[in-house]
C-alpha cells in the first residue's frame, strides 16, 4: 500500500517545484520533506526525483505518479467534506451545472431561495456550456440537448421548454425597426456565433438555416452570448440566439422574432436519482420549472400566419 501522507507530500513537491518550496508551503523542514519523498521512492520502487543543477526535478515516472494521484485526492477531499458536514450538522451539499444564459436569468434567484431555507448547505456551482461527460456530472445539470434526450443510468431528466431564437441586430441595421424576420432574410449578413460550434445551440441554428436554404457565414465566433452581443452593438454583424440570451440588451441593439422557420433549443434539467427527493433538489427543480413556465408564457405570442418552427430531433 502506498502511504497517502507521503504521496501528498511528494505531490506538493511536484507542484511547488522544489523540496524547499514545498517544505515552506507545508510548514515542514526541508529535511523532513526529503525523508518522506525518499521513503515513498523506496515504497514504490520508483525513482521520483532527479538532480537538476543544484536542485531536483520530478522524473517521468514521478510525474505520472503525481498525475495518477489527482483523482485519489479529489475523492479524499469529498470524504473529508462529508465527514465535516456530518460532524458540524450541515445539511449536506448540492452540486449544480448550467449554461451561461440560464446562469444569468434563472439560477441566482433559485439558489438564493434554496439558501434561505437551507443556510448551512454547501454549494458547488459552475457554468458549463457543453453537456458534461461521465466524470463531470453533478447533482443537478441544466442543459441544452435534443428534444428526445434520454439521460444516462442513475439520473432522471425533466424537459423544461423549447425556446425560440431571436435575431439581434445593431440599431443601424436595415431590419432594426421590424418585429419579425424570415430567417432567409439574414442569409447575406455577416454572422456572429454566440456559443461553441459543437453546442446544440449552434447546431439547432445551423440546421434551421439549412432548411431555409442557406448556410450561415460566421465572421466572428464567440463562446458566449454577451460577447456576441458586444460585437453586434459595435456594428460588426448580426447574431441569432435563444430568447433567454436577449433579456438584457444594450441600447444599441434590437431583437426580432425569427420565423420561417423559428429555430428552437430544447432545455432539460438532469438530476441524480440518489438526491432527487432531497428538499434542496426539489426546491431547485421546482424553481426551474416555474422559471421555464414563465419564459414559455412570455414568449407565447402568436406566430405570423404561415410561420414555421424548427426543432432538431
Amino acid at each position: 500500500m502506498v502511504d497517502v501522507q507521503r504521496l501528498r507530500i511528494y505531490r506538493a513537491v511536484v507542484a511547488a517545484g522544489s523540496i524547499q518550496a514545498a517544505a515552506a508551503n507545508l510548514g515542514y523542514t526541508p529535511s523532513a520533506v526529503s525523508q518522506q519523498v525518499s521513503a515513498l521512492a523506496r515504497e514504490t520502487g520508483l525513482v521520483l526525483l532527479s538532480r537538476a543543477g543544484r536542485g531536483v526535478e520530478p522524473t517521468d515516472a514521478g510525474l505520472e505518479l503525481a498525475a495518477a494521484a489527482e483523482s485519489l485526492f479529489g475523492e479524499l477531499a469529498d470524504v473529508e467534506e462529508k465527514v465535516s458536514d456530518l460532524r458540524e450538522g450541515r445539511a449536506g451539499s448540492l452540486s449544480m451545472a448550467y449554461f451561461t444564459s440560464a446562469a444569468m436569468a434563472w439560477i441566482p434567484d433559485i439558489v438564493a431561495r434554496v439558501l434561505a431555507e437551507h443556510p448551512r448547505l454547501r454549494l458547488d456551482l459552475r457554468v458549463r456550456d457543453l453537456p458534461s461527460g461521465e466524470d463531470e456530472r453533478t447533482d443537478v445539470e441544466v442543459m441544452v440537448e435534443r428534444p428526445d434526450f434520454h439521460c444516462p443510468p442513475g439520473f432522471v431528466a425533466h424537459h423544461l421548454l423549447d425556446e425560440p431564437y431571436v435575431a439581434v441586430v445593431p440599431s443601424g441595421h436595415r431590419l432594426a425597426g421590424s418585429h419579425t424576420v424570415d430567417l432567409a432574410e439574414l442569409a447575406g449578413d455577416r454572422w456572429i456565433a454566440h456559443a461553441p460550434q459543437a453546442s446544440w445551440c449552434v447546431i439547432n441554428l445551423d440546421n434551421a438555416a439549412v432548411s431555409a436554404g442557406f448556410t450561415p457565414s460566421y465572421a466572428v465566433r464567440t463562446d458566449d452570448h454577451t460577447t456576441a452581443i458586444a460585437f453586434v452593438e459595435a456594428g460588426i454583424g448580426i447574431a441569432v440566439m435563444p430568447r433567454l440570451c436577449s433579456l438584457q440588451l444594450p441600447g444599441g441593439v434590437h431583437a426580432l422574432d425569427v420565423v420561417n422557420p423559428t429555430p428552437l433549443r430544447s432545455i432539460h434539467v438532469m438530476v441524480r436519482r440518489a438526491v432527487e427527493n432531497t428538499p434542496a433538489v426539489q426546491l431547485v427543480v421546482g424553481g426551474l420549472l416555474a422559471k421555464a413556465g414563465a419564459a414559455t408564457a412570455g414568449a407565447a405570442r402568436p406566430a405570423p400566419e404561415g410561420a414555421e418552427l424548427s426543432v432538431v430531433r
